[in-house]
């Protein structure tokens, strides 16, 4: 026996020798391996996302710094503003927040007719940030169409003269540019099939959009649902500009193409696809550059209210999130960017106007988000508290699945909802569910999906804890909560070994798991 036991270590030695020199051959491959990690990291960037406006006319507007630790605070990783202001543009140095910076609309004609004009302001306001600060797009002008029509002949020169300037300074493979326009570009947008842009602006959409095709940048739409129920009362329901899940019968279907649509986003989003379509151009993807719901307005602004502006920002996240593309085109999500961060108190009247927000100037939130599913993204707390627990309404049977996935493969420490501890009362599947799901979800460190158990769980900042019952994510954790979270690791440790420095790659985790067994042989053969 002591013979065989010789014989294994023996293998052991030479299996551990022999993978080091792979390790050494594979050494060689390593730049191919970088290629793969940069063309990850592509894909990741072109995964679509949530971003938000941030507007200036807010009395206490926060400091950049401040500003900076509150969007990493949230999890917000993309950004735009409406001009390019340097110390908000310093601030976001090296903190992988990606921000679209904005010419303003009164530099258009500065910029259009002057190419030395236009180099200066990307030497001043790009090359001077980038690649320190993620600079990814230049919005030029902001619904200047619909706006000041008659600058309308300097867009098209003020894009080229920026993008001659990038192209100077070898940064128009990073920086895209393009233009913010209304939906009000757009005639007869319902069918979206019959949509087609304002054809007194074919001198200046028909070069635009070759332009974009040619350079691979996105066509900035500013698209609100709100308005376009506001305008047809009585035609558009709610439900639909609210992304409210719809029976068949009150889902909207363009008779051209039989395509069917649960909200109005896409309408108008596919309404955009169809209208560069009848230009000729369909490579070219539509970026949502605005939207959102006012959470306040006058007598004659009704719908402005917190709960319509919490379900159309929530609904609106989950959607783009959930990464279903529109009708039109099911394999292409677009990214959208919420208008807007903060409530612009100093914007004049009406009342809707100054009421956009998710958060007051202060950075306290006017409401907080119901976001199932996306882990501590935008949970509107700014300590970062945040619990996952069972939803209203779910069946029990449902729910008892979801708790036995929770408890078993999931791994939760179910311990505390068990007959006689701290948590079995109240005795019931919601109850026990609610614990199960937030010491999962606490356990996952709230990743993005860590909270959704096939949509039966919502993450709330309401700390569920009760009485001696102490919920895995509270800070007020007791000495019996952590006593038996010792325990857990102390019980997982006696029953494996731990190989620290065998990390990442796959050949590191099978010599990690070879090990293992070998010596797990070892520790069981008595010497004789």
């Amino acid at each position: 026996m002591a013979n065989s036991k010789f014989s294994l270590l023996i293998i052991a030695i030479i299996f551990v020798f022999s993978t080091g020199i792979f390790r050494f051959s594979l050494a060689k491959s390593l730049p191919q391996a970088v290629a793969q990690i940069k063309q990850q990291k592509q894909d990741q960037d072109s995964e679509p996302f949530v971003g938000f406006n941030v507007g200036t006319d807010v009395s206490n507007v926060l400091s950049p710094k401040d500003l900076v630790s509150f969007l990493q605070t949230q999890k917000i990783t993309h950004v735009r503003l409406y001009d390019a202001d340097p110390d908000t543009l310093k601030a976001l140095a090296k903190t992988k927040i990606r921000v679209i910076i904005s010419v303003p609309n009164n530099q258009i004609l500065a910029i259009g007719s002057s190419n030395a004009t236009a180099a200066s302001w990307i030497g001043r306001n790009v090359v001077a940030y980038y690649p320190e600060t993620l600079i990814t797009a230049i919005a030029v002008g902001d619904e200047l169409l619909t706006t000041i029509p008659s600058s309308a002949p300097l867009l098209m020169p003020a894009i080229e003269s920026l993008y001659s300037a990038l192209v100077a300074a070898n940064l128009h493979t990073q920086i895209k540019i393009s233009t913010p326009h209304a939906a009000s570009i757009m005639l007869d947008p319902f069918p979206p099939s019959q949509s087609f842009f304002n054809q007194s602006w074919n001198s200046v959409m028909l070069p635009l959009l070759q332009f974009l095709s040619k350079t691979g940048s996105p066509l900035m739409m500013n698209l609100y649902p709100y308005y376009v129920f506001m305008q047809n009362k009585g035609v558009v329901p709610l439900d639909n500009s609210l992304f409210k899940p719809l029976t068949p019968s009150k889902e909207m279907v363009d008779p051209n193409t039989l395509l069917h649509y649960t909200n109005v986003l896409d309408a108008m989003i596919d309404a955009a696809y169809f209208s560069m379509k009848n230009l000729n151009i369909t490579d070219v993807v539509v970026l949502v550059t605005e939207t959102g719901w006012p959470s306040r307005g006058d007598s004659k602004e009704p719908y402005a209210t917190i709960d319509n502006a919490d379900t159309y920002n929530s609904n609106l996240i989950k959607h783009v999130l959930d990464r279903s593309g529109t009708p039109f085109h099911p394999e292409v999500t677009s990214s959208v960017y919420i208008y807007e961060l903060f409530n612009e108190d100093l914007r004049s009247p009406p009342v809707s106007e100054a009421n956009w927000g998710l958060f007051y100037g202060n950075s306290t939130p006017v409401y907080l988000l119901h976001v199932y599913g996306s882990g501590t993204f935008l949970a509107n707390d700014t300590t970062n508290q945040t619990y996952c627990i069972a939803m209203d309404g779910v069946d029990s049977r449902t729910l008892q699945a979801a708790l036995d996935w929770a408890c078993g493969p999931g791994r939760a420490n179910c311990s505390e909802i068990q007959p006689g501890e701290g948590c079995y009362q109240p005795n019931s599947v919601k109850y026990h569910a609610s614990y199960a799901f937030d010491s999962y979800y606490q356990k996952e460190g709230k990743a993005p999906g860590s909270c959704d158990f096939k949509g039966v769980a919502m993450i709330t900042t309401t700390d569920p804890s009760h009485g001696s019952c102490i919920f895995p994510g509270s800070k007020k954790v007791s000495n019996k909560t952590r006593t038996v979270a010792n325990l857990t690791q102390e019980s997982s440790a006696t029953h494996s070994l731990r190989f620290i420095n065998f990390k990442s790659s796959r050949i590191d985790k099978g010599l990690s798991s070879f090990l293992a067994v070998v010596f797990s042989i070892l520790l069981h053969i008595p010497f004789v």
